[in-house]
């Protein structure tokens, strides 16, 4: 059956095919049937309250090419943009700040990441096929991508490195100035580190399988969750910035500073209410709340803790006034550079995006209804590691850091039972949308770190279980818990204890080479995922599959002891019979 089966056949002239098009477009922009249709919109609305009766009922399944209403695609794309909208706005939120760049560029990054998620997004859905070759870019689904979470460890330890290096400059009393340049040097890195993403798509899935399998990317995933679940801790408390530190004198005795609206001291009991104000009603959106809610509860908690927050006096107003009516790519521009010591992270960060981007495209396809093998599989995964990839350049040279494949809308998919292709572009439309106008970017940009910290901290912790359920799917024989339990060992320590490394080299000569590749070494060991990753891979590949593993099933205490039980039982049981048919044979007395 054809990939495409409403494209115009053999037996259908070109005319005819434009022809049908057009007035297939003019009825779903003119009829009740092309705008609303008959699906029920109740459904994505209603709660699930404990005294409302509940309907048994699904929703209709709208397929990859099914017709759908024109509204209902705006809608669920609409959905599918809320529940990525966290997702695209946090990492420039967070590494804006790190570089040291004012609110001005911060709101730009924000909706400039929008604007690059939606077009970017757009390249997923429609899938191009490569001129006279079998390869494809795109995988035809709703495969959304955002800014991934796994630049965020890597670019802020970097920027750290710079401020120490002197590559960012830093005033007479040691305060942190704004190092655009170092940010452009991460982007200018990240740029060329995807060409590895970008040939890793040439190779066929299973040899990547073989190399990168579960046990690799688990427990990557997972570590990056760690990782970015502290700052978003640090946020909950009042900020990761200076403040959090307590200083005695200066600007950043209080958070954000002493000039905010309503500053309070780091930890402050107000600053914790407020992010538990934001992960209490996510809770509650997800046991009592409509379809809708429940996809977007990331994104209903943040708005309840800035309603919250302005009621009490926390937000400033400043910024929205001051910024632009919109905005776009562009508008503030970085000067690109190559930084040596965050290649061979940036490297392991791309490796974890292209597994990302297989098991998200496999569980897109399930949840779509369509195969998860043979050659059609295969091309949708090989197109999505190339525009991954690809879409990792041209994030870059759009001022934005590294894509990735979004996981959390193949749940939407699920929730809503719409697969259409019509939903994604809907999607793509919001997200361009959300972006220009940039006084929505400047209301994102002015929410305050404690209401943020209560959402980044939930979305980390849902990074951190991506990695616990990928590492789920495999077999937890007695190899495989060795190189985890290796992997582990040096990850979570460089994650807790992230300083371990920097009295090693104690090389400050001026050969600059030679202090890039000690600050290349001194990062790597020092960013526990990465750390985790290389472990990880090279004790697969090294340690051989043990037969008895997968032969032999391992007996644990509790079965031994149940096996012990059991054979004390019987013995027990079968002296208690044999007594009793001894007794039965001395009663009976033989017949004269």
């Amino acid at each position: 059956m054809s990939e495409y089966p409403d494209r115009i056949g053999p037996d259908q002239s070109p005319k005819r095919g434009f022809a049908d098009k057009a007035r297939r477009s003019v009825k779903a922009l003119t009829t009740k049937e092309g705008l609303i249709g008959s699906y029920d919109y109740a459904f994505l609305f209603r709660p699930n309250l404990p005294f409302m009766k509940k309907e048994r009922r699904a929703a209709p399944f709208f397929g990859l090419h099914d017709k759908m209403p024109l509204f209902l695609a705006l809608l669920l794309g609409f959905q599918h943009a809320l529940s990525m909208l966290a997702g695209v706005i946090t990492p420039p939120l967070i590494l804006a700040p790190a570089a040291g760049l004012d609110s001005d560029v911060t709101r730009y990054l924000v909706s400039t990441s929008l604007v690059v998620c939606g077009i970017l997004s757009s390249i997923q859905i429609t899938r191009f096929h490569v001129w006279r070759t079998p390869y494809y870019i795109g995988t035809g689904l709703i495969s959304v991508v955002g800014t991934s979470f796994a630049t965020i460890p890597v670019a802020t330890g970097a920027l750290s490195q710079m401020y120490a290096s002197g590559f960012c400059p830093t005033s007479a009393s040691g305060v942190k100035l704004p190092c655009p340049d170092g940010y452009g040097a991460i982007l200018g890195t990240a740029c060329v580190c995807a060409l590895l993403e970008i040939l890793m798509a040439f190779t066929p899935p299973k040899i990547l399988k073989r190399i990168f399998p579960p046990l690799v990317t688990g427990p990557t995933v997972m570590l990056i969750g760690v990782k970015l679940i502290s700052s978003g801790f640090q946020n909950w408390a009042g900020g990761s910035g200076t403040c959090n530190t307590r200083p005695t004198t200066g600007i950043f005795q209080l958070c954000p500073t002493i000039n905010a609206p309503h500053p309070l001291p780091w930890g402050s009991a107000e600053f914790i209410g407020l992010g538990f104000s934001v992960f209490v009603t996510i809770i509650l959106c997800e046991r009592f709340g409509a379809p809708i809610m429940k996809s977007t509860a990331v994104v209903i908690g943040l708005l309840v803790g800035c309603i919250i927050a302005a009621a009490c006096g926390y937000f400033d107003r400043s910024g929205i006034d001051a910024s632009p009516a919109a905005s776009f790519i562009w508008v503030h521009t970085f000067k690109l550079s190559i930084y040596g010591p965050i290649v061979l992270p940036l490297l392991a960060v791309y490796m974890v995006l292209a597994m990302e981007a297989i098991g998200d495209i496999t569980a897109t396809c399930d949840v779509s209804r369509l195969e998860v093998d043979g050659e059609l599989f295969d091309s949708r995964i090989q197109g999505g590691v190339l525009a991954d990839g690809l879409n990792g350049v041209i994030a870059g040279l759009c001022t934005i850091t590294p894509m990735s494949t979004f996981a959390q809308n193949n749940g939407v998919i699920a929730l809503t039972r719409c697969a259409n292709r019509k939903a994604g572009y809907a999607c793509c439309f919001w997200l361009i949308v959300m972006g220009i106008f940039a006084k929505f970017a400047a209301a994102l940009v002015s929410i305050p770190s404690s209401v943020l910290g209560g959402m980044t901290t939930f979305l980390f912790s849902a990074v951190c279980v991506s990695g616990i359920r990928i590492i789920s799917t495999m077999p937890f024989t007695r190899r495989n818990r060795f190189i985890l339990t290796a992997g582990f060992a040096l990850g979570f320590g460089a994650t807790m204890v992230p300083k371990w490394f920097d009295y090693v080299f104690t090389y400050d000569g001026d050969n600059r080479a030679l202090l890039g590749f000690y600050n290349a070494i001194e990062l790597i060991m020092e960013t526990g995922f990465a750390l985790t990753a290389f472990v990880n891979v090279v004790l697969n590949l090294l340690l051989p599959e043990e037969f008895e593993d997968e032969e032999v099933p391992e007996l644990t205490a509790d079965d031994a002891d149940a096996g012990a039980d059991k054979e004390e039982w019987d013995r027990i049981r079968g002296k208690e019979m044999g007594d009793q048919e001894a007794r039965a044979s001395s009663e009976i007395t033989p017949a004269k």
